[in-house]
This record gives structure tokens, C-alpha cells and sequence, in this order.
């Protein structure tokens, strides 16, 4: 396949973009520099310009599929409200310039594009997949809107698939490594209540899941990007403790949580998704990692 990628240079797209050219397909990267080679476009993902959308169609027209994961981090700044609108931005107006691309393309193809089980919001103790209604709170209506920005793509005939992604558990980056130093110093513990449920991935099987959706014909809108073994805080930090052979006796409570990263802390710490990876289930996919004591254990090598 012929294959374009946003945030090919980001933790994900690095691991995606390799196992493509494992099987042999052809890569082309969009960045935000000039580009170097045929391999890479020159994109800006703020653009709302009509001329742009046609010439990024003109090299839209050339490939099979378009993987879009770009986007500045959510969890890096604490949030206030230029961050939140940078957040926002990033996604939303980047997800639909792609979209008008593909539109403009004057072909059609398959979009992967980035989403988050944040969707959701706080889901307590209800399980939730692709057929539950959206959730409350930033990230919930983010998420909604983000996934609706690829509408043009798929009203102009494109298969679009939106991956809504749990936390990828891997030690080369993103919030895991971020977990170990407490733990490693013997000062790791719950968060808040430690009853919030967390859904998380491997690296392994979120770029399986990926590769499914490029693959699948079938397969469109929203898949959630999670393992079936969804574990509470509590489970979580238990077996992330054993896993480096640490105490996690050091509980870290709400109200201090949101001293050190503020407003996030209700949305991506205290609260969570009990998820169910229904879609990627009924189509037989085979997690590698299906539970989070072996999931670890090779994220930790």
C-alpha cells in the first residue's frame, strides 16, 4: 500500500510506520518543515485555506490510505484555557484539513484517524464500546468533535476509521515512563480512591489493531483501541509495583493530584473508562497481550 502519515515521528506513528515497512508498503511522512525527498509533504495542520486542501488533495490522490495520528500532547502542560485551545485545535482543525484533503483528492481510500476512549468521559462502573454515548467534560466533547472533523472524508466516499485509543503501555515514551520514576524510588501507590477503572494497550497490539483497520474493508467508524483485561487503579498500580519488584504502599490523593496537574487530574487520573474493544473483538483480532501482568512485563522488558 501506499500509505501517508501524520505524527509518523510521534511514539505511535514511529511503531506504526515500521511494522508498514516490515510488509514492504510505501510511507510518506507529512511535516510541518520543508520537506526532503519525495517522502515527505509539507503540511500545516491550522490551515483553513481552500488552495491548501487542493494541493494536499493533489498528494492524497497518489496513495491508498492516510493515517493521521498528529497532534501536541494532552498530558505534557498543565491545562488552562490557551492550552485547552491548543489541544483542541491541534485535532480538530488538523483531523478536518486532512479530511478536505482527502475530499479534494478526487479518489477514495481508507483515513485512520486518532481518537481517545476519553470519549467516554467518566464511565464508573459501566461497561462501555463503540455503540455508548458520548460522556461529559473536555475531553468527551474533544473527542466528539474530533471524530466528526473527518465527515468530509467519509461523505465523499472515503472509509473512515476512528481509533479510539486507551493508554499505550510501552517504556519508550508517553505515560508510562512517566509512572515508573515513584515506583522505582519505592514511593508509588494508588491514585485518588484507586477504584477508577483504567484501560490500557500494548504498543504491540495498538499497531495491530491499526494495521487491521488499513486492511479490513469492513471495518469503519468508531473501534475502540483497548485490551480486553481492563483492571482498576488499584490492580493497576499492584501489578506495576510487582512488575519492578517494588513496594506501592504511597497513595497519592485526589486533592493533591490535582494541586500537581490541576484540572487534568479529574479527567485523566481520578476518573475512567471500563471499556470493551468490542468492535476489534467481533472481527476475531488476537490480542498479544490480552492482560495487563504480560503486557508489562514485555513493555519492561
Amino acid at each position: 500500500m501506499n500509505v501517508i502519515v501524520s505524527g509518523a515521528s510521534g511514539l505511535l506513528g514511529t511503531a506504526l510506520t515500521r511494522r508498514l515497512h516490515e510488509r514492504g508498503d510505501r510511507i510518506r511522512r507529512l511535516i510541518r518543515h520543508e520537506p526532503h525527498g519525495d517522502s515527505e509533504i509539507a503540511w500545516d495542520p491550522l490551515a483553513e485555506d481552500p488552495a491548501e486542501d487542493r494541493r494536499l488533495g493533489e498528494e492524497f490522490s497518489s496513495c491508498d490510505a492516510v493515517v493521521h495520528l498528529a497532534g501536541i500532547s494532552i498530558g505534557d502542560k498543565r491545562w488552562n484555557r490557551e492550552r485547552k485551545r491548543q489541544i483542541w485545535d491541534s485535532r480538530v482543525l488538523g483531523t478536518a484539513q486532512i479530511a478536505r484533503a482527502a475530499a479534494a483528492s478526487g479518489k477514495t481510500g481508507v483515513l485512520i484517524s486518532a481518537s481517545a476512549i476519553g470519549y467516554f468521559g467518566d464511565s464508573g462502573d459501566s461497561v462501555v464500546d463503540e455503540g455508548s454515548p458520548r460522556g461529559s467534560g473536555f475531553l468527551a466533547e474533544l473527542c466528539e468533535a474530533w471524530e466528526a472533523a473527518t465527515g468530509p472524508a467519509r461523505d465523499a466516499g472515503w472509509r473512515v476509521v476512528n481509533v479510539r485509543t486507551s493508554l499505550v503501555l510501552t517504556a519508550s515514551g508517553g505515560a508510562l515512563p512517566k509512572m515508573l520514576l515513584p515506583f522505582k524510588m519505592g514511593v508509588g501507590g494508588i491514585i485518588g480512591s484507586g477504584k477508577q477503572w483504567w484501560s490500557w494497550i500494548s504498543l504491540e497490539d495498538w499497531v495491530g489493531a491499526v494495521m487491521l483497520a488499513l486492511d479490513l474493508t469492513s471495518l469503519s467508524g468508531p473501534v475502540v483501541a483497548a485490551a480486553p483485561g481492563v483492571v482498576r487503579n488499584s490492580e493497576f498500580t499492584r501489578e506495576l509495583a510487582g512488575a519492578l519488584h517494588r513496594p506501592a504502599f504511597m497513595p497519592l490523593p485526589g486533592f493533591a493530584a490535582k494541586l500537581v496537574v490541576g484540572e487534568m487530574a479529574e479527567e485523566a487520573l481520578l476518573t475512567g473508562q471500563r471499556t470493551r474493544p468490542t468492535r476489534l473483538m467481533d472481527t476475531g483480532f488476537e490480542f498479544r497481550y490480552p492482560q495487563l501482568k504480560s503486557a508489562l512485563k514485555a513493555a519492561l522488558g
